[in-house]
């Protein structure tokens, strides 16, 4: 193994699972963090079948299950009517994974766990409130500006992982576009200790489809194990921060959907810019991107973070090969070749699909819509089929196919 270690810029989830596939290879790594910990704040927490395969090659899997909620369903509504359209169960994808399942564990836990183990091994580095600023590649490696409260030091490194998220430095640095376009509406995402067991219980994944606003309702276990809903709303194209934020507007809104008696005790609101894009390029030479670094998408079918971690896995395993002198360095450029397109198809087009779905205002085309989504839950093939793509199995096994 060459002496310099690799340098990876961001420790969320993806440049954390990144850090652990490499450094149980026995690869040195040295990885960097702008924040002084792990964000914790709601964000992705859905975890697929075929991600979840991957943490189990990893040892993280049992502890995402236990620190997780199980869902094996998810149910999509009508909102106006509160029917069912459709209830799609990862029980049919039995034979094709161990895990025909999600499990609901939010992200700040996974990236926790990685670390956790990332500390116990004496060629892993971890620096917080270190932020990468910039970068230059050498013939033989690549060379980084790390500033810390010391003030600026350049670090040298084999390779380059970013990961620092969807403004990523190291995107930038390379000068690589971010191609794609910004809805004109925010998200709205609020976290509620309110149990909606009583209705939801038996399938804590809810997508309501509504012309006018609609509505996704799901249970994470929170930090204490008590459990915590989430429901993310679309806010309106000129709907300015501070209305959408005000206390009474998000009591209205959830009284709206969910009416009750008494407020909502609400214990956290996030409101965030939603984007389909990807980059440019995936990166070369000595520098990669992976997860929100190298694409960004909307959150409705939980896909972004797992796409991420498949990236970290399998760049991880392609630079393996590489420093282990297994593979030709060319060998990297299949990561670019496959990844990107393998976003494309999977990521962008199926979370763009679902979102206009959720929204579409055309009578005809919902009634449409609906019909199309309940005939497919109620086809045997059609329904396995469904879930193989929502699972992102398809996608691994596109990618193996591939290789083989």
């Amino acid at each position: 193994m060459p002496a310099r270690p690799v340098l990876i810029a961001g420790a969320g989830p993806v440049g954390c699972i990144a850090a652990l596939a490499l450094a149980r290879q026995g690869v040195a790594v040295h990885l960097f963090e702008a924040q002084p910990r792990v964000n914790d704040s709601p964000r992705a927490a859905t975890t697929h079948a075929a991600t979840l395969e991957m943490l189990a090659e990893l040892g993280l899997v049992d502890e995402v299950i236990r620190r997780g909620l199980i869902e094996p369903k998810f149910r999509i509504w009508d909102r106006a009517s509160r029917e069912i359209i459709a209830e799609f169960d990862f029980g049919v994808l039995k034979n094709d994974t161990r895990f025909p399942y999600v499990v609901q564990c939010e992200q700040h836990k996974l990236a926790d766990m990685a670390i956790e183990r990332l500390c116990r091994l004496e060629h892993a580095r971890l620096d917080f409130s270190s932020r990468v600023t910039a970068l230059r590649q050498l013939d033989d490696r690549v060379e980084v500006s790390v500033e810390d409260a010391r003030g600026t030091r350049q670090i040298d490194g084999s390779y380059l992982i970013g990961a620092d998220g969807g403004r990523s430095t190291i995107r930038k640095a390379l000068g690589t576009a971010f191609v794609g376009y910004t809805h004109p509406e925010r998200f709205l995402v609020l976290t509620t200790t309110f149990s909606f067991d009583a209705e939801h219980a038996q399938c804590s994944r809810n997508y309501f489809s509504d012309p006018d606003e609609w509505c996704a309702l799901f249970k994470v276990t929170g930090d204490d194990g008590s459990g915590l809903w989430r429901v993310l709303f679309p806010t309106r194209a000129e709907e300015a921060d501070a209305q959408a934020l005000d206390a009474d507007a998000v009591e209205g809104r959830l009284q709206r959907f969910f009416p009750k008696s008494g407020p909502y005790p609400v214990v956290h609101r996030n409101l965030y810019n939603v984007h389909q894009r990807v980059a440019a390029s995936f990166g070369s030479g000595h520098v990669y991107l992976a997860g929100d670094c190298a694409h960004v998408n909307n959150p409705l079918g939980g896909l972004g973070l797992n796409f991420g971690i498949h990236d970290a896995v399998e760049l991880s395993t392609l630079l393996g090969r590489v420093l282990r002198g297994e593979e030709p360095a060319h060998v990297l450029e299949q990561y670019d070749r496959f990844r990107r397109p393998l976003n494309i198809e999977y990521v962008q087009q199926q979370t763009i699909a679902n979102k206009k779905r959720m929204e579409e205002k055309d009578p005809v085309i919902r009634a449409k819509n609906n019909e199309a989504l309940r005939q497919t839950a109620a086809d045997p093939v059609a329904h396995r089929a469904y879930l193989l793509r929502a699972s992102l199995i398809d996608s691994v096994r596109k990618r193996a196919a591939a290789a083989a």
